[in-house]
């Protein structure tokens, strides 16, 4: 049952309900809407335009035009802006803190890291376009002079997840503001509100009209406004951050406009306890890990591995760590660690998967069953034992808060079965072996390891994955280049 409840909206001050094109907060042309609900009850905490097709060129030509004198900005002028946004971020960490957590679900105390981390990206490619650099080449011949010039890509189209509202769109647009392209922006059809009240902060930072746009875009026209995106011979980069499979669509979906493109997709990340650990420190990895927003991260520990030494050791401490230090509900009340699931679709994909685990003889050692009494898309912490290769849940990607735990015996067979997988996205593991620490993180195939670590991401460091979970890496000096193209001057001095 889906109810209206009344917002507060003095503690929501960025909270708005209309989409940012060129500078101005517009309707759709064709003035429909679509609901936004908080998962904790599914009430409606605002309605915002459902854009189309027409919405998404009418942004798409704004942030063309815009992109003419963008462009021809200094270095040194956008990194003044995105500092403005960045300081204005900062400023407004606690209201946007408050629309992540009504919108998303996740607890107050982790929206505000959210935001920290997110607001960082900005700062980041604030000091980094000032660090965008070309070079002058040694000539073959006396007569020349040679030069690399990077310059803005053109229109940047950028679709943004719900798990990660504030920081997936920070990510990118900071990097391609930076740059000097343009941006047209598309939230998660579950997360839009956050996107707008980012809008709200970059339109009083200055940023020129048509530079940042926002379309707000219900689930009824995503896919076609997602392939007009695609298909637009005026936007020149995408980066997508979600499913491998939508991933792979986006991807054929560009080749007719040979766009740039840059994905952040899936992962399925193994986290190893080897006999050597430290076994505090890794239990302490592992809750970071694997519940951080539930459950529903890209890089959330989705394979235990625990070498038999350690195995029953660490399951007891696990345990009694879920226990003791997960308390669910409304991520805005006090003392309340972690929320609900995004939405009915997830919850039952997370069931699905725990259930068709215990038929085939998994043990549950907690949980194992959604918590109705909280809410409607709430589902109990969970520890899994004895599963085996033929259940669904051995190999999939579980973005829930699930953790299923295997035993192992030797560090080539950890390493086998770890990389048994499509995809490659984040990896960890916990020794305190020097020569084991180096040999396993070559031998990994995903892009990033945490090593005795079970939260790596920094805007410092580059972010990204191997195999099928992308192409492309965000954050770090490397996040610049998807936005850059490199012009080659040959000049002769005859």
């Amino acid at each position: 049952m889906i109810r209206n409840t009344p917002v507060n909206r003095a503690s929501l001050n960025l909270l708005r309900d209309l989409a940012y094109v060129n500078g101005k907060w517009i309707s759709a042309i064709n003035k429909n809407t679509f609901p936004v609900y908080n998962p904790v009850d599914k009430s409606v905490i605002n309605s915002v335009p459902d854009m189309n097709v027409e919405d998404t060129r009418a942004a798409v030509n704004a942030a063309s035009a815009a992109f003419e004198t963008f462009s021809k900005t200094t270095a040194k002028e956008r990194s003044v802006l995105l500092r403005n946004w960045y300081n204005l971020m900062v400023k407004h960490s606690d209201d946007l803190a408050k629309i992540l957590t009504k919108e998303n679900g996740k607890s107050l105390a982790e929206s505000k890291a959210e935001i920290n981390y997110g607001n960082s990206f900005v700062e980041w490619f604030s000091e980094e376009a000032r660090r965008i650099n070309g070079e002058v080449l040694q000539a073959p011949v006396p007569t020349r002079e040679l030069l690399l010039l990077k310059q803005p890509v053109g229109v940047a189209a950028l679709i943004t997840p719900w798990n990660f509202p504030h920081a997936m769109i920070t990510r990118k647009a900071g990097a391609a503001l930076a740059a000097g392209c343009t941006c047209v922006i598309k939230p998660s059809e579950d997360t839009p509100l956050t996107a707008l009240a980012l809008a709200d902060l970059a339109e009083k930072a200055g940023i020129p009209h048509g530079v940042l746009n926002v379309l707000t875009t219900g689930q009824q026209n995503s896919v076609a406004v997602g392939k007009e995106l695609c298909e637009n011979p005026k936007v020149r980069v995408l980066s997508f951050t979600g499913s491998t499979t939508v991933g792979k669509i986006l991807y054929r979906q560009c080749a007719s406009t040979m766009k740039r493109i840059s994905l952040e997709l899936g992962g399925n990340a193994p986290f190893i306890i080897f006999d050597s650990a430290n076994l505090d420190i890794a239990v302490s990895g592992a809750m970071a890990s694997k519940f951080r927003n539930t459950g529903q991260t890209c890089v959330s520990a989705n394979r235990f591995f625990v070498q038999a030494g350690k195995f029953d050791k660490f399951v007891e401490m696990f345990l009694s760590k879920i226990k003791s230090e997960i308390k669910m509900g409304d991520g805005s009340k006090e003392g309340v660690t972690h929320g609900p699931l995004i939405k009915e679709s997830q919850l039952n994909m997370v069931h699905k998967l725990v259930t068709d685990a215990v038929q085939k003889g998994a043990k549950v050692h907690c949980g194992g069953m959604p918590l109705s009494e909280k809410g409607p898309l709430f589902y109990a912490p969970t520890l899994i034992t004895n599963v085996t290769e033929d259940m669904e849940i051995y190999n999939k990607e579980i973005f829930g808060p699930v953790a299923v735990i295997n035993k192992f015996e030797t560090e080539e067979e950890v390493i086998r079965k770890a990389n048994d997988t499509p995809v490659g996205l984040a990896g960890y593991f916990y020794s305190q072996d020097v020569s084991q620490i180096f040999r396993v993180a070559r031998k990994l195939e995903v892009g990033m390891v945490g090593v005795n670590e079970g939260m790596i991401s920094c805007a410092e460091a580059a972010f990204g994955g191997v195999k099928e979970s992308g192409l492309g890496r965000e954050g770090s000096s490397h996040g610049v280049e998807d936005f850059l193209d490199i012009k080659y001057v040959c000049i002769s001095r005859q």
